[in-house]
């Protein structure tokens, strides 16, 4: 299977061999969602917390005698029925990463490549180094490739011109070829591989 490279003046400068294994897969729709669902779990900070009534503040002391005075019994001020008192069953710190398998995720990640390849959203270009590092050179240049609104551009991350030129823009994003994922491909209209950047992620996908 062969990909077409171009350059950034998006003039066709050769070809590129890549592997059936990985361009090639049928869609899994459902595999895909499941791994998404992970990577956006993962994501999760899960820092929320609520006070148990041993966190909040107040005095231990029983506030009055267990009987005689007509009110009801009390122990605590810090007692949840009490206003300023503990939460109970409140949100607690915890992880919400799903358990997906590497297998899962490359199986869900070449998926997504080949159904991209197959919808003609993946380019390959010979290089993505810039002379530049403003974000209007890029625009252009990524428009003149016929790029969706949402691009993803795929390349080392020692690449500081294309990080500097692509963070101001929202609709563009940079990877590294090693850190590409599942949700990073289906989120977006377009994904941008320089040649060594697909051989590289090729390579991992491969093993």
């Amino acid at each position: 299977m062969k990909i077409t490279v171009k350059n950034l003046n998006n003039e066709e400068v050769g070809e590129v061999e890549v592997p059936e294994a990985v361009f090639g897969c049928p869609y899994k729709e459902h595999l895909i969602h499941t791994v998404v669902r992970a990577v956006l779990a993962a994501r999760r900070a899960g820092t929320h917390k609520t006070k148990v009534r041993s966190e909040v503040a107040g005095t231990g002391r029983k506030l009055w005698r267990q009987k005689g005075t007509g009110r009801a019994r009390m122990g605590s001020p810090r007692s949840p029925i009490w206003r300023k008192g503990g939460t109970v069953h409140g949100p607690q710190p915890r992880s919400y990463e799903l358990g997906v398998s590497v297998g899962e995720k490359k199986g869900a990640l070449k998926s997504a490549l080949s159904r991209k390849l197959a919808d003609g959203e993946i380019l390959v270009l010979d290089s993505l180094l810039l002379e530049s590092h403003k974000t209007k050179v890029l625009e252009k240049q990524i428009a003149g490739l016929g790029a969706g609104k949402k691009t993803l551009l795929v390349d080392s991350r020692e690449n500081d011109n294309l990080l500097k030129a692509a963070c101001n823009n929202p609709r563009l994003k940079t990877i590294d070829a090693r850190a590409i994922n599942v949700y990073d491909i289906v989120e977006r209209d377009h994904v941008v591989f320089s040649q060594t950047a697909l051989e590289k992620m090729v390579e991992v996908l491969g093993r």
